[in-house]
This record gives structure tokens, C-alpha cells and sequence, in this order.
């Protein structure tokens, strides 16, 4: 175990501003409201997808009452849950960086047409399916909170003994990596140890960094702040290595 990463992201630093901060609880209130909706049942116990989303959602501080009415709404009378699909897209930004997406659309016409514009208006290029996907690997997600969790030698101990496969140092909080069929597990054996798991979700992890210049990782996160942007894209990943130097320049 490492507990240091290349693939620190960005990606909650940007969803704790509050200009974006509107936009990613209507994606996370989708995606509950889809998951709930889709396993039948609106207690997260008895649907995992549910619970899956829910414990997404409740790791970018997704208020309760919102959580609540994302899953009501599943069940209401003429709800559009149903309506939705899941689409991957796939592609490359500037200096050759793969970008794998996850979308949750209700028009597969309408949100390619958007892929595709942000990526032709950022120097890049929507790809076939299966193009970058090779670059990536389905892991699960924990986030726990610096301040709520033990010292480091304590906590890969921990991590150990539940199961998990790493641990990366993302700023304020710590990221517990495992395989996806093992999240879930992994997440009880944590708090069962008394560490409180702010947040899990599978996620597409990169298993080939892209070196990049300063310029070129600005041009990157132009192109990525454009697809997160789109109401119908749920998950950006990229494979651009953020080393300590781009990370500053790109939190200037």
C-alpha cells in the first residue's frame, strides 16, 4: 500500500464549489432516483444500487431531505425515472489524455451531440466504443475524512485487515481502493473497526499515466470542466498523471 497516488484528482475539489455545487446534486439526485426506480424497492437495505448511489451521493454532502425526495420521486405518479439509460462515451483530449464517460441520459441523440461538441471544442476527439476503455479498470471507492479517521500506520492496518487494496492521500481525505465486488464489504469492516466512511462508488481508475506539460493539463481540464458541465454526464475520468506541479498550476 502506497498512500500516495498519481491519479489525485481534482474532481472534488471542483465539486465542493459552490458554482458547481447546484449542478452535481441534480446529477446525484438522478442517479438515485434511476437506481431506486430500476431495483424496484425504496429502501436502500433491500436495493443495492440504491444504496450504491445513495452512499455516492451522501459523499458530496447531498442533503438528507434531498436524498429523501430523489427517491420518492421514483414512485410517484408519472415519474420519468424509467426513462433513463446508461451510455459510456469514449474519446481523447489534448496531449493524447484518454477520457472514459459515464452518462444517464434520456436521449442518447442530444447527449452525444454535446460529447461530441465539447470534445472538437477543446482540441480533442469522441472515440469508438472500446477505445480508451482498455485503459482503465473498474475499482471501488471509500472517502473517509482526514479528520475523522486514525493515523496513517493505523489506518493501512486497518485497510488491511478489512480487505481493501490501497489507500491514496487525497488532500483532506483518504481514498480506500478495492475490488468492486469487495466495496461494500470492505465498508462495513471499516466502520465496524469505528472509522465513518463519508462516501463509496465504484469508479473507473486509470492503469496508464499520460505525461502532459503545465499548458497542455490546462487545456485538459478545459475540456473536463466542459463535459462535467453537461447535465447527462454522471463520471469524467481521464488518465492525465497530475503530478504536484500541475495540481498547483491548475488550483491557481
Amino acid at each position: 500500500m502506497s498512500g500516495h497516488s498519481k491519479w489525485a484528482t481534482t474532481k472534488h475539489r471542483k465539486f465542493a464549489q459552490d458554482a458547481k455545487r447546484s449542478a452535481i446534486f441534480s446529477k446525484l439526485s438522478r442517479n438515485i432516483t434511476v437506481a431506486a426506480k430500476e431495483g424496484g424497492d425504496p429502501n436502500p437495505d433491500n436495493n443495492a444500487s440504491l444504496a450504491a448511489a445513495v452512499a455516492k451521493a451522501k459523499g458530496y454532502s447531498l442533503p438528507k431531505d434531498k436524498i429523501d425526495a430523489a427517491i420518492k420521486k421514483a414512485f410517484a405518479s408519472g415519474s420519468d425515472g424509467s426513462n433513463y439509460e446508461n451510455v459510456v462515451y469514449e474519446g481523447y483530449g489534448p496531449a493524447g489524455v484518454a477520457v472514459y464517460l459515464e452518462a444517464l441520459t434520456d436521449n442518447r441523440n442530444r447527449t452525444a451531440a454535446d460529447v461530441r461538441s465539447a470534445f472538437s471544442h477543446s482540441g480533442g476527439n469522441l472515440g469508438t466504443t472500446g477505445s480508451v476503455a482498455f485503459q482503465f479498470e473498474r475499482k471501488g471507492q471509500l472517502i473517509i475524512e482526514k479528520s475523522q479517521s486514525p493515523d496513517e500506520d493505523e489506518l493501512m492496518m486497518q485497510v488491511a485487515e478489512a480487505g481493501g487494496d490501497d489507500y491514496e492521500d487525497a488532500g483532506e481525505e483518504w481514498y480506500i481502493i478495492t475490488v468492486p465486488a469487495e466495496l461494500n464489504n470492505v465498508k462495513k469492516s471499516l466502520e465496524e473497526q469505528g472509522i465513518e466512511i463519508k462516501g463509496a462508488e465504484l469508479i473507473m481508475q486509470p492503469t496508464t499515466p499520460t505525461e502532459v506539460t503545465v499548458a497542455d493539463a490546462k487545456k485538459v481540464m478545459r475540456l473536463i470542466d466542459k463535459l462535467e458541465d453537461l447535465e447527462d454526464l454522471q463520471n469524467v475520468y481521464h488518465t492525465m498523471d497530475i503530478t504536484d506541479e500541475i495540481a498547483a498550476a491548475l488550483d491557481e
